[in-house]
């Protein structure tokens, strides 16, 4: 078989052998099961990180998720982030017959078979997802939820023109790809940190001869970073969060309240007005967007009230007490969590879905109560002008 994607490099006394596949090329996992034979190494490190490495070897447990705790915890954006690239793995699978990351598959049954070690060489993908997600603004954010969103949604067959480019690219790289387009810098966190990352992994890996199997956009920049000592922790901690959301969130409220209480004390109707206003306004988008998400009619209650009282907590969302209420009237059954992958493929079946129900109706509850604050709160501040 063809040596053109194999580069060998002598570092600190090891011998390194980096294998660039093409995650969607059947080719290179039959590439990856002869270099390993062959080369009999003491280690084999492979690109996927914890959490991938348990979704590959022992399928996405659905079943045990609590949806519960993922609304309490805020995760409920990351998992739709997980379903998108499964239903993206879907899509690709079914139109060229292809399971992509079919090489790191092969990669952790050679080094078993071999009795090499086996080393998990890329960074936590929450963590690479979390320093993108606070690198790109609240634009962004906004444009990369709704990016998501419509890739589960679509219904676009991939070129093999759009399929060649992929088998340079990872994964996330791949479903990422017209985003960092929009936003070059986040090619930093994407690709640089985990070449950095990676390199240090292949480097650290125990024994003389090692073998790491890599996406090939990868292995240029693996090849450069090797040669210099990277600090792992710094590569993992996640940067400080901004300080001016918290600020807007904390300076709405105690305006929005002091404007209100100065106007009771000074027209008590003007007053009340505000307070309608500023309830209609909050409650009404927060229950429209769970409507849109096809929320159950008392999550959609529980919007409207929650709403107006979490736009003045920073700390409380309207989403997740529509979201809880949601799971305990239609709460997901194992049905539901085991077709998760599945019925994502589809518009019906992530429709149908109980799961990505809940997690539509805290995402649009959410939506709409923050619009309600902007659109509410300038209408208590003209209301409060008007009778100054």
């Amino acid at each position: 078989m063809s040596e053109e994607n194999i580069s060998r490099l002598q570092i600190e006394g090891k011998e390194i052998i980096l294998i660039g596949t093409a995650h969607v090329s059947k080719n290179s996992a039959e590439q990856v099961k002869e270099v390993i034979e062959r080369e009999q190494p003491d280690s084999v490190c492979i690109e996927l990180d914890e959490q991938r490495y348990k979704s590959i070897t022992e399928g996405n447990k659905w079943k045990d998720t609590d949806i519960f705790q993922i609304i309490k915890n805020g995760k409920s954006s990351l998992l739709l982030m997980n379903l998108a690239i499964s239903s993206f793995q879907k899509r690709m699978a079914s139109q060229f017959g292809i399971n992509p990351g079919q090489e790191m598959i092969q990669g952790i049954e050679s080094a078993k078979e071999t009795g090499a070690n086996l080393v998990l060489a890329d960074r936590n993908i929450q963590t690479t997802f979390s320093r993108i997600w606070r690198g790109i603004g609240l634009k962004g954010k906004a444009m990369l939820l709704t990016q998501v969103i419509a890739s589960i949604f679509t219904k676009e067959t991939i070129t093999e023109e759009e399929l060649e480019k992929m088998k340079n690219q990872d994964m996330i790289d791949s479903m990422l790809q017209e985003f960092t387009e929009s936003f070059p810098k986040l090619k930093t966190p994407l690709i640089d940190e985990r070449d950095q990352y990676l390199a240090q992994k292949i480097k650290e890996a125990p024994g003389e001869k090692i073998v790491a199997v890599l996406g090939a956009a990868h292995v240029p920049g693996i090849k450069e970073q090797i040669k210099k000592d990277h600090d792992l922790g710094l590569l993992t901690k996640l940067p400080p969060k901004s300080k001016i959301p918290r600020l807007i969130g904390w300076s709405i409220p105690i305006l929005i309240i002091a404007l209100i209480v100065y106007t009771f004390m000074t027209n008590a109707e003007a007053g009340v007005a505000q307070v309608i206003s500023w309830v209609l306004w909050n409650g009404s988008l927060s229950a429209l967007g769970t409507l849109l998400a096809f929320g159950h009619p008392l999550a959609v209650v529980t919007a409207f009230i929650a709403a107006p009282i979490t736009s003045l907590e920073p700390f409380l969302a309207a989403g997740w007490f529509a979201g809880f209420v949601q799971a305990a009237f239609k709460r997901p059954n194992v049905r539901d969590f085991e077709s998760l992958t599945e019925d994502v493929h589809s518009l019906k079946g992530f429709w149908n879905n109980k799961v990505t129900r809940v997690l539509l109706v805290v995402i649009f509850a959410n939506i709409g109560s923050s619009i309600g604050t902007f659109v509410g709160g300038a209408d208590v501040i003209r209301l409060f002008i008007e009778h100054l």
